[in-house]
């Protein structure tokens, strides 16, 4: 999918870029595969504000995505590809031949009209979702499960994939985006290709008004804060933040502090970290 500029008839509308949507094929979505969406502002379940920055924004409708792509042997063919507000990713909406209908991640190269399968007697194409033993290596990947039958969870975002690097025992070795060399049980699905919509890191929001239509509020720094409001705050004009690191406005460190488990179970299953090194067992 291509990124089309404006015309700057204002200062914001210079540098603003959007997709041209030229892969979209249809405007509504499937009545039946959508679902309300209740805002809660960043709130938990108990209206405490656990993420900061969210609120208003435009409503949105919930496309139900099967990650799960458990209907199998049954061949189905792509009706449509559709936009999707709740992802970055574009969303394919599949006919299966017995007349079930459901939305799949639109990986790169998908066309309307193509067929799709699911399940071990699959072929290794894109669009098809099949166990990475039947997978052959160096094979790119997304929509990766980590527990058998749960469902995609990894490589779900647009323009990524995970490359298939080796199979051993019980286990697949797969490098993510991130570089990270992780082990996935062999058993899990994967679906084949890589996610599109791949240009979406390129677009420019160009105006603090279409972040607000995307339901994120305003961000001010802790450096332009009072001392009462923010530990980096106060000071003479443009001054450092006054300690050995930056944190939180509770004062806890931020940026950079490494908060994963010591002792998380699934550290064994990490070949390499995405910053190079082994983890240490």
């Amino acid at each position: 999918m291509g990124i089309k500029t404006y015309n700057p008839y204002t200062p914001s509308r210079r540098h603003m870029t959007g997709s041209d949507f030229s892969e979209i094929t249809a405007s509504t979505p499937e009545k039946s595969l959508v679902v309300s969406l209740k805002k809660n502002a960043g709130r938990n379940n108990q209206g405490k504000i656990t993420v900061r920055h969210r609120g208003g924004g435009s409503r949105r409708k919930y496309r139900i995505i099967d990650f799960k792509r458990r209907k199998d042997g049954i061949p189905a063919t792509v009706k449509t590809i559709e936009y999707d507000p709740n992802r970055t990713a574009n969303i394919a909406l599949i006919c299966y031949a017995d007349g079930e209908k459901a939305y799949i991640l639109a990986p790169e190269g998908l066309k309307v009209g193509q067929k799709v399968m699911n399940g071990p007697e699959a072929e290794v194409r894109v669009g098809n979702c099949l166990p990475l033993e039947l997978i052959p290596v160096g094979t790119m990947v997304h929509n990766v499960e980590l527990h058998p039958g749960k469902g995609g969870q990894m490589v779900r975002s647009a323009g990524n994939g995970a490359q298939l690097m080796a199979k051993e025992g019980k286990y697949a070795t797969l490098r993510l985006p991130s570089g990270e060399m992780r082990m996935v049980p062999i058993v899990c699905r994967a679906s084949v290709g890589v996610v599109g919509n791949g240009d979406h890191n390129l677009i420019n929001i160009g105006k603090a008004g279409r972040k607000r239509n995307m339901g994120i509020r305003p961000t001010v720094r802790g450096s332009v804060m009072n001392p009462n409001d923010h530990p980096h705050g106060g000071g003479e004009g443009k001054t450092g933040i006054g300690r050995p690191g930056p944190c939180t406005p509770w004062g806890k460190p931020a940026l950079g502090l490494k908060t994963r488990k010591k002792n998380k179970q699934s550290n064994k299953l990490i070949v390499r970290r995405r910053d190079g090194k082994a983890l240490s067992k």
